[in-house]
């Protein structure tokens, strides 16, 4: 009975357990990284505390994956997903512009439309390229950390025991609730988010490569909040020289205060990115990653 119920038929830990322990090494390393990352973000505003709460995200999750790969699936640490491979370089610079570009597509419609317009800010061409450099370390961190956790071991346990589509729902689902607190949240912006959660499991599922999920969830937080400087979940985290928008028209089409995932050019955006992801035909896993046995290579 003790076998049945803690064990499965291959000798390990059922999933559920395997995913409840992964939980709580991410808790209690959670709870030593964050007074320490706080100690600088206490002094830090925007980007630089930002950054300094993705630090302890990202080492929490990481730590947490690495350690579950190692003791429960006896497995190397590059399996998680972050290994650097042949592709790697390639999918960092593929999942920027398919993050990024169904965006600025989104931001030209919508200046057609003449709901979004840039009127002239103060700062030099020195400061605004400084705020873009800036924006991707300051997003980067969080988004790697966001993906380490929602589409890293606890994903992964779930593709393995119970197949991609229920491990995709019930993580982007998790993923949206995980945003349900953010400023101006709404069911419209939920269900856009949950949409983002496929899109980026999609990400991780074609290339098994939580460089390119990171670099998609990256190039999408980054070309919002940095290049069009519009808030991005309900956030203003960064502010961008030189100009600053005015977004007009109906919410449910541009997303008002949440920004454009709680709207239609959102979901347009999302599906585009989708669409992307799943049709470019060298985007498949690296020999090197094979190698490593992920866990989502070991489903019937």
């Amino acid at each position: 009975m003790v076998r049945s119920v803690f064990v499965g038929g291959d000798g390990r830990l059922r999933a559920g357990w395997r995913i409840l322990l992964f939980l709580l090494l991410f808790a209690a390393l959670l709870f030593a990284f964050t007074p320490l990352a706080g100690l600088y973000a206490r002094t830090a505003r925007g980007a630089n505390g930002l950054a300094a709460q993705g630090i302890a995200t990202l080492s929490a999750a990481l730590g947490a994956g690495w350690l579950s790969l190692a003791w429960l699936e006896r497995r190397r640490p590059g399996a998680l997903g972050f290994a650097w491979t042949s592709s790697t370089a390639r999918e960092m610079v593929a999942g920027l512009a398919i993050g990024g570009g169904p965006l600025v597509l989104a931001a030209a419609a919508l200046a057609l439309a003449g709901w979004l317009e840039y009127r002239p800010d103060a700062g030099s061409a020195g400061a605004y390229v400084a705020a873009l450099l800036g924006g991707l370390v300051a997003l980067g961190l969080p988004a790697a950390a966001e993906e380490a956790l929602f589409r890293g071991y606890p994903f992964q346990v779930l593709v393995e025991a119970l197949g991609p589509v229920v491990a995709t729902v019930a993580l982007s689902a998790a993923f949206a609730l995980a945003h349900a607190g953010n400023p101006g949240a709404n069911a419209f912006a939920l269900v856009n988010i949950f949409l983002a959660g496929v899109l980026l499991s999609v990400a991780y599922l074609r290339t098994r490569s939580l460089w390119f999920a990171t670099a998609v969830h990256l190039g999408w937080n980054w070309t919002m909040a940095s290049v069009l400087d519009l808030p991005v979940s309900g956030l203003e985290i960064l502010d961008t020289p030189l100009y600053e928008p005015v977004v007009g028209g109906p919410d449910w089409v541009t997303g008002g205060g949440f920004g454009p995932e709680a709207g239609l050019v959102g979901t347009m955006g999302f599906a585009l990115a989708l669409a992307a992801v799943m049709q470019l035909k060298f985007l498949r896993e690296a020999p090197e990653m094979q190698a490593l046995r992920p866990l989502v290579d070991g489903r019937p």
